[in-house]
């Protein structure tokens, strides 16, 4: 089964990287990894391949940076000529990013058929289907935004894949709540942590947060990359403030992702973060020396998805600077909290002082989920 595996940012990474390792093993998969280049910043994907344990990309389409409509409109013409050249039997999409809307829409309209009759002579086709199937992994998500670009491609993906592999109950119901039929789900839990589990020894033997001379549990931990709190400037000025008053309290560590930085450059903001000893800034980290820090801080501020699963697995405060979450489960059963700036300052002094919420056991988060998904694809292929 020649099977592709999508992937374009860097969250997009860390949940192909145990699928990745789990197919290899099997004699009947032949996996490979595509990566459509939506990320290209050498901290943000290169660095990511090596701690993974990831081989360098099969293709890298090399799309870069763009406004959503260019960034899907290329992925779709670079990829339909993969399709067109390689035919998988079927190809595995992530997430939620526009690399992920674009490769299910190539693959849901490309025809294996046609291509053939054009190209009578042509036996590489090494696959009878008319077109490759599109599985979904993480399906079924809602933030119930479509102001979000995300929850656009949520929407779009999950109406046109085959096979819908969901991390949780709640996202079962959402799409059943759409009409779509119950075959095609398949809950097999949260791929993310099968990455922190499969890295875990490495990443418990760093001393990332000594760097900063900073002590475990003694300093926050910020990540900010959305458009709605990092492109407005007076939004933007008026966040870097407030994370200046509550290093006061506790030390913050930054990674600042190339987007907030160009942003705070360009609205002369950066030297009010900058000139805060307390406040540190260093460039985007390793996905082993970043969950280092993770595994290690009071707390997290953040407007990232998937940061909020994993401080939900790990039972660490999670402030996310949203109005919103396609993740509500982190909430209900986890240590997440939606958080306005308004309310940040107070919410994160609440945390320092010691109440911190408690997180239960959330089913099928339990680092065996590429291991579910390969049985899945074991059986399905006898059927």
């Amino acid at each position: 089964m020649l099977i592709h595996l999508i992937c374009a940012a860097r969250p997009n990474f860390m949940k192909i990287a145990p699928l990745y390792h789990a197919l290899k093993k099997e004699s009947w998969a032949n996996p490979l990894i595509i990566h459509t280049g939506q990320h290209y910043d050498l901290n943000m994907s290169d660095a990511f391949f090596v701690d993974l344990g990831l081989p360098n990309p099969d293709i890298n389409l090399g799309i870069g940076s763009g406004t959503h409509a260019e960034q899907t409109g290329k992925v779709m013409i670079a990829y339909e000529k993969v399709l067109m050249e390689q035919r998988p039997d079927l190809i595995i999409v992530v997430g939620d990013v526009n690399s992920t809307v674009a490769c299910t829409l190539a693959a849901s309209k490309i025809s294996y058929k046609t291509i053939n009759t054009i190209n009578s002579s042509d036996t590489t086709n090494t696959t009878n289907r008319e077109r490759p199937l599109v599985a979904h992994l993480e399906s079924g998500l809602r933030s119930f935004d479509r102001s979000m670009p995300e929850e656009v491609n949520r929407l779009a993906t999950d109406v046109l894949a085959d096979i819908l592999w969901t991390p949780s109950h709640d996202a079962d119901e959402n799409l059943i709540k759409e009409g779509v039929s119950p075959d095609k789900i398949q809950r097999v839990g949260n791929i993310m942590i099968d990455s922190l589990e499969m890295l875990r020894e490495k990443i418990e033997k760093q001393d990332v947060y000594g760097d900063f001379g900073l002590e475990a549990k003694g300093y926050g931990l910020v990540t900010l990359h959305r458009p709605s709190n990092v492109d407005d400037p007076e939004a933007l000025r008026r966040l870097c403030k407030i994370l200046v008053q509550i290093a006061k309290q506790i030390p913050l560590v930054f990674p600042i992702h190339p987007r907030t930085r160009k942003n705070l450059e360009q609205n002369q903001l950066l030297q009010i973060v900058e000139n805060n000893k307390r406040l540190f800034l260093p460039d985007p980290l390793s996905y082993i020396r970043f969950m280092n820090m993770m595994f290690n801080c009071r707390f997290v501020i953040t407007d990232s998805g998937g940061i909020q699963e994993e401080t939900t697995y790990l039972g660490i405060p999670c402030l996310t600077l949203r109005p919103n979450t396609e993740r509500p489960i982190t909430i209900s059963q986890g240590t997440n909290q939606l958080c306005e700036v308004k309310d940040l300052e107070e919410k994160a002094e609440a945390i320092i002082s010691g109440r911190i919420p408690q997180a239960n056991k959330i089913e099928y988060w339990d680092g065996k989920t590429a291991d579910r998904i390969v049985e899945y694809l074991r059986k399905f292929g006898q059927d």
